[in-house]
């Protein structure tokens, strides 16, 4: 059967009209169809058709099954995932400013459990006896990193079993303190003073700083993108920590601006009630969606009329080709219109 080699990318014709591409990268393979990015499993443990069909059935068995960490036994017999905090994605209409920023990681998400470093999805990471010396017997949030742009290498260093020596490549970045209670503040403080104390050779506090307002948002933002960092992370003040998705923390991803032109009005509801809320846009490529965030209350007594061009900053495409999360920054200065797609 043919194989890819690490870095190597090849096309396989799916069902739609671009072709599914194919990569190895560190021994970690991907597709990107549906099936293999639906999957809720960690990327490592991924596996569709495409991948079977190149490699043989054979081959992706040994491979996704070498590659399944063993899972820490949980009290009912079946693997759990540990507790933790999950963000959700900035609106960018939300105020952050006085919320606690960080530097978003392209590690692998870990939490200590007091003994072991265990996966979201409740499997273990089999880090080496000298790695974990000084950790504490208490729960610790954070993210297993190696440096930016490295997420593969990162993967291909912690999903092993075999304890390698490359784990010297890597660090804890802790950020969290889940058991310690009070607001994030006090945890962030228990975190500095034992992290002092406990002597972990390869564990840190990840940094925050205070966020002034949007402008500091987006120009921190900026300047870890110049590093070829991911992304931000902000913490609420005064937050505690909570399971699951939470609105206390959130995740901002890089803003990307275009232009669109005014195709309706959806009505306001609730308080935005009898005044716009939510404009109907078209970009030129002939794509419709709405920009419902960004307003003033005086642009939604008197929103852009039908046919007006306006900028609005967005996140990234969605497969579709439809910005996500975008919100409204103003009329086009110079009051010209885009050019009308085929069609009209």
């Amino acid at each position: 059967m043919p194989d890819l080699a690490d870095g190597e990318m090849v096309e396989m014709k799916g069902s739609g009209a671009k072709p599914y591409q194919l990569r190895n990268v560190g021994g970690v393979y991907s597709c990107t169809c549906p099936a293999w990015r639906n999957q809720s499993t960690a990327i490592e443990r991924r596996t569709c058709k495409h991948l079977r069909k190149l490699r043989g059935d054979a081959a992706e068995e040994a491979r996704v099954g070498a590659a399944l960490p063993q899972q820490p036994a949980a009290a009912d017999g079946d693997a759990a995932g540990p507790p933790v905090l999950l963000a959700e994605t900035w609106d960018n209409a939300r105020d952050l400013a006085g919320w606690w920023m960080s530097e978003k990681l392209d590690g692998v998400r870990a939490y200590w459990d007091g003994k072991q470093f265990i996966s979201r999805q409740g499997n273990l990471y089999h880090a080496p006896d000298w790695f974990v010396e000084g950790l504490p017997d208490l729960p610790l949030d954070g993210e297993l990193w190696v440096a930016r742009k490295a997420f593969q290498r990162t993967v291909g260093v912690v999903r092993r079993q075999d304890k390698p020596d490359t784990w010297k490549e890597v660090r804890f970045l802790v950020f969290d303190a889940p058991a310690a209670g009070g607001p994030f503040e006090e945890r962030v403080r228990f975190l500095r003073d034992g992290l002092a104390g406990w002597k972990a050779p390869f564990a840190a506090l990840h940094p925050h700083e205070l966020c002034r307002g949007v402008d500091h948002l987006r120009e921190e933002l900026a300047r870890v993108e110049g590093f070829g960092g991911e992304g931000l992370m902000l913490r609420e003040p005064g937050s505690k920590y909570e399971a699951g998705r939470s609105g206390t923390l959130v995740k901002v991803k890089r803003f990307r601006d275009d232009e669109a032109v005014v195709v309706g009005h959806e009505p306001g509801k609730g308080r935005h009630a009898g005044r716009l809320g939510a404009l109907t846009v078209r970009l030129a490529s002939g794509k419709r969606f709405s920009v419902g965030t960004g307003f003033t209350d005086r642009e939604r007594q008197t929103p852009p009329p039908v046919g007006a061009t306006i900028t609005f900053r967005y996140q990234e495409l969605s497969d579709a080709g439809i910005p996500r999360f975008p919100s409204y920054v103003g009329l086009r200065a110079d009051g010209a219109g885009l050019a009308a797609p085929p069609g009209g």
